[in-house]
């Protein structure tokens, strides 16, 4: 099957899906300090508000895989994208911790309508602009990671947290109108009307090593990022840096070097083979995330930008990866993986929490290390032996 070289309109089209799929995942990250003042939580309660959209990303993301290739591609995108705006307009108005996990949740229910989709809409619709499509959603989800954080920390500063994230409830309505109007619609998709056969179809996935292999690579580097990016803002909001939310927010624009970064995956993929090209970028990750135990602000900047790099790369070699090695039922290994993705993330932010408790920055950093250590692990002992 040939498919048709995507146009510009295209292209931007699928980065900004990613863009308004993930403006809202970190958000609460760059006001952390502040939230846990406002709402008079402690560690461990931010980390699990944190944690409560990777984990309602998790739980949804194979069952959207389903629908999706019952029902077609575009529709759960757009859908999904609308219905996101609902929760983040209600996490305004949130006035405990736990009403703030509670609308955090809601907003990860949402997500998987779009990410998981839209993979198994680029596997079926540019299958032979694969790597160039999924580095430009991958980049796109960069932008839009940075941009939650950074239009949270300074939004505050300028009308408050509360009506910020009403200004980012009316972005993602404008965004889901953006995609409704320009994302063509599929024509290589083919539907599954057989609920059992999709049923069967995800178990098999779940025999597949490259899909399980992929899982647990991506939980191991969700794990490292969420726990990297969320307790850093309480350790430079701390003694000696005292950052403030704008500060803090401003730090997350080392994410869009990321955006350089990212496209490149797919020349270092055609040139080194997807499992190198993650070996070498899960190293740089924890090297990065090492070099944040000095002291010098600018050198712990260095660490997150060769860290959070080390994990653009690595996701986008790894999406690549499942693309390229399942054939059949492409939104439910989407859905497997995500949920091992997301899943890890869920527990990064709930395992670094305690680790930051009990041992502050120091003890946080050697949690991701070692979680790093095993995706390294994973990597060349089940990836690296399977056939790219």
């Amino acid at each position: 099957m040939t498919t048709t070289a995507p146009t510009f309109v295209q292209k931007f089209t699928v980065a900004m899906i990613g863009f308004f799929a993930f403006l809202q995942v970190y958000s609460v990250q760059a006001i952390l300090p502040i939230l846990k003042t406002d709402l008079n939580a402690s560690e461990v309660q931010i980390g699990i508000a944190v944690g409560a959209t990777v984990m309602a990303i998790a739980m949804m993301s194979p069952f959207m895989g389903m629908l999706s290739d019952a029902f077609g591609r575009k529709r759960f995108i757009v859908g999904s994208l609308l219905l996101l705006a609902i929760p983040t307009l209600m996490i305004g108005m949130a006035n405990s911790v736990d009403g703030l996990s509670f609308w955090r949740f809601l907003q990860g229910l949402s997500v998987p309508g779009i990410t998981v989709v839209l993979i198994a809409y680029i596997g079926e619709e540019y299958k032979d602009h694969l790597a160039t499509m999924m580095s430009l959603y991958v980049a796109g989800t960069v932008l839009g990671g940075f941009s939650g954080r950074f239009f949270a920390g300074h939004l505050h500063e300028l009308i408050g947290w509360r009506s910020g994230y009403v200004v980012m409830a009316f972005l993602t309505l404008v965004g889901a109108v953006w995609v409704l109007k320009t994302l063509p619609t599929s024509i290589n998709f083919k539907k599954s009307e057989n609920f059992s056969k999709a049923l069967r179809t995800l178990l098999s996935h779940t025999k597949n090593r490259h899909v399980m292999s992929a899982c647990l690579l991506g939980g191991c580097v969700l794990f490292s990022l969420v726990g990297c990016f969320t307790f850093i803002n309480l350790h430079l909001s701390e003694n000696p840096h005292h950052l403030s939310a704008s500060q803090l927010a401003n730090i997350f624009a080392l994410y869009l070097i990321g955006m350089v970064i990212t496209p490149l995956s797919g020349k270092l993929i055609a040139r080194f083979g997807m499992t190198n090209t993650i070996i070498f970028a899960v190293s740089c990750s924890m090297m990065g995330v090492l070099i944040t135990l000095t002291t010098p602000l600018w050198l712990i900047i260095v660490g997150l930008t060769v860290m959070s790099s080390g994990v653009f790369i690595t996701q986008s070699a790894t999406i690549s990866y499942i693309a390229s090695h399942v054939n059949e039922g492409r939104s439910l290994a989407s859905g497997l993986y995500y949920m091992g993705y997301y899943g890890g993330g869920s527990i990064g932010a709930w395992v670094c929490a305690i680790a930051y408790k009990y041992g502050q920055w120091t003890y946080t950093v050697m949690t991701i290390a070692i979680v790093q250590v095993m995706a390294l692990a994973v990597v060349m002992l089940l990836m690296k032996k399977a056939k790219e």
